[in-house]
């Protein structure tokens, strides 16, 4: 008992010691509350409306249940109900969409002070118009996950690719937000995408084009930026980056609607860490670019673009000795013929 009673004596020292710290909170609140009245704070406080992060990224899941019937739902979906559970996903999509879009118009409208421009109805009309766009998108999204399946020896099917890639996971937000940004709606595609990004480390603006079966393998790493157009069969490797070259600190307002990110035709191939920067940049059809690599120049079609093999230099026992193996050949290496002119590859060595 007096053991006992001795704990009970130090819980409540330790209590009556604790709330010292509490009352250092109070002033740093105060403090806090007066900067967001100065200039530079960013807040969003007061009636204006803006859309929710948390119910954004709702709409994106709920949209993957439709795209992808029977994987994301918490119960069983089968041929006789499909119809059913299809009309009732989509239904509330369309009504948490339009809410969502609404209030990322109104808040567009208020932050301009604009006269009203029936912000509701819009928000109704581009989400009809979203809904409009699924069955392409699900079009779409079987060729990129055909593109993994053929692309990715480690695939073991179509069920693999859906629930654990990665780069399908991106891909499949980025081409929900460009449908939505192609229908001008405010904020909401560059939170999906962002979403996106902090899911899988793969960043891809929802104002870039895309073209069909698109793979990004591994991914992570990977930057695609607003005004970059990929053709169609494009495959990409983590760390890859089509950006822009480096802008002034007024590029802000001066570039907005310029076109500053590259342009990859059909049927390339980037591997990993490779960047490649520029609007007027062009990746010819058919080109590979290996790894590494830094472009800031267009490429032609049917063109290999390899870095010349460095020469490793092992240390250790106190000896420096040349990493074995067969002599650099300094002939073009050739690759598999044209896919329409039936021409062998160029090679050119960075």
């Amino acid at each position: 008992m007096f053991s006992k009673d001795i704990d009970n004596m130090q819980c409540l020292d330790d209590a009556e010691n604790s709330i010292q710290f509490y009352r250092e909170i109070p002033p740093v609140v105060k403090k806090l509350a007066a900067s967001c009245k100065e200039y530079g704070c960013f807040d969003h406080l007061g009636s204006i409306p803006i859309p929710t992060y948390v119910k954004v990224v709702a709409v994106i899941q709920q949209a993957r249940r439709i795209l992808f019937p029977g994987y994301f739902s918490p119960t069983a979906i089968n041929p006789a109900n499909l119809e059913y559970c299809l009309g009732q996903e989509i239904t509330e999509l369309f009504e948490n969409l339009a809410a969502q879009i609404t209030l990322a118009i109104q808040h567009e409208c208020f932050q301009a002070r604009q006269s009203c421009t029936r912000c509701k109805s819009q928000g109704y009309q581009k989400a009809v118009k979203f809904i409009e766009t699924l069955p392409a998108i699900s079009k779409m999204l079987a060729t990129d996950i055909q593109a993994a399946l053929d692309g990715d020896p480690a695939a073991k099917g179509a069920d693999e690719v859906i629930f654990s890639y990665p780069g399908l996971l991106a891909i499949s937000i980025y081409r929900m937000a460009h449908e939505l940004h192609q229908l001008a709606v405010p904020v909401l595609p560059r939170i999906m995408t962002e979403y996106a990004h902090s899911r899988t480390g793969i960043d891809i603006h929802p104002g870039a084009t895309i073209g069909k079966s698109f793979f990004i393998d591994h991914g992570t790493g990977v930057v695609i930026g607003e005004t970059t157009i990929i053709g169609d069969r494009v495959r990409i490797y983590q760390g890859v980056t089509l950006g822009a070259l480096s802008l002034p600190r007024d590029a802000g307002e001066r570039y907005r609607n310029v076109k500053r990110h590259p342009t990859i035709e059909d049927d390339v191939i980037v591997y990993a860490n490779s960047t490649i920067l520029g609007g007027e940049t062009i990746i010819g059809a058919g080109s590979v670019i290996g790894g590494n690599i830094w472009i800031t120049e267009s490429v032609p079609p049917e063109t290999k673009v390899i870095l010349k093999r460095p020469e490793l230099v092992y240390h250790g026992n106190g000896k420096s000795r040349a990493a074995p193996g067969k002599k650099q050949d300094t002939k073009a290496r050739k690759s598999r013929p044209a896919a329409k002119t039936g021409r062998p590859a160029k090679t050119v060595k960075a």
